[in-house]
């Protein structure tokens, strides 16, 4: 049976990893570690290369990730790859993330409201929740609550809730434990502030769109 370490998780930061191919079948490789996070949860895929060569596509199956690569990419079961992702996209999409995951929090625990969708690309993300007013009436509150949280740089805790099905959770401290397998930066800061749109997507259904106000990030190596 195969196993994968998911670097991802360990460090989220890390955008440049060696590790060697497990399994080929023509153009879908498993790779022993990876640092490519793969569609889920909401969460868009990373954008990679192995070796150079651009990872087509991905999925995950029983806890493992398939990386689709382009014809005639040549590699072997023990073969050493040098896999990297565009950093700039993977801390927008981890902050974005974040952001999504604070405002669904504000609005659950102090408007009860279902969500009913929610996507996080690299320019922006949304929640889509029933709700039969229009909901840019709470943005206040919302805007509120997210401001003290983020000011006060609050450690954003991550780890296991069951390490055999690989389920994984996010924490802040006298707030909210939350089952997430996304990724996720270290403290409420780095998520940074953001704006909120209202788009209505369906009757009686009431989207969110959130933005960064401050889009860049350097990498930290």
């Amino acid at each position: 049976m195969y196993k994968m370490r998911k670097v991802f998780w360990d460090n989220p930061y890390q955008h440049s990893l060696l590790t060697k191919v497990a399994f080929v079948d023509g153009n879908q490789l498993l790779f022993e570690e990876t640092i490519i996070y793969s569609f889920s949860g909401g969460q868009e895929s990373d954008k990679a290369y192995i070796n150079d060569l651009p990872v087509l596509d991905s999925k995950m199956q029983s806890n493992l990730i398939y990386y689709t690569l382009p014809e005639g990419h040549r590699l072997s079961i023990g073969d050493t790859v040098t896999m990297t992702i565009d950093w700039p996209r993977r801390s927008r999409l981890m902050r974005l993330h974040f952001a999504a995951e604070l405002v669904l929090e504000i609005v659950t625990q102090k408007f009860h409201l279902k969500k009913v969708g929610a996507h996080i690309a690299e320019t922006k993300a949304r929640i889509d929740f029933e709700f039969g007013e229009h909901i840019s009436s709470i943005f206040e509150i919302i805007l509120e609550e997210y401001n003290k949280i983020i000011n006060a740089d609050k450690s954003i805790q991550t780890g296991f809730s069951d390490i055999q099905t690989q389920r994984r959770f996010w924490k802040i401290d006298d707030f909210a434990e939350v089952p997430c397998g996304g990724t996720h930066v270290k403290s409420t800061k780095e998520v940074g502030f953001v704006t909120l749109k209202r788009s209505r997507s369906g009757k009686s259904i009431e989207r969110i769109e959130i933005k960064l106000i401050d889009d860049s990030m350097e990498s930290p190596f």
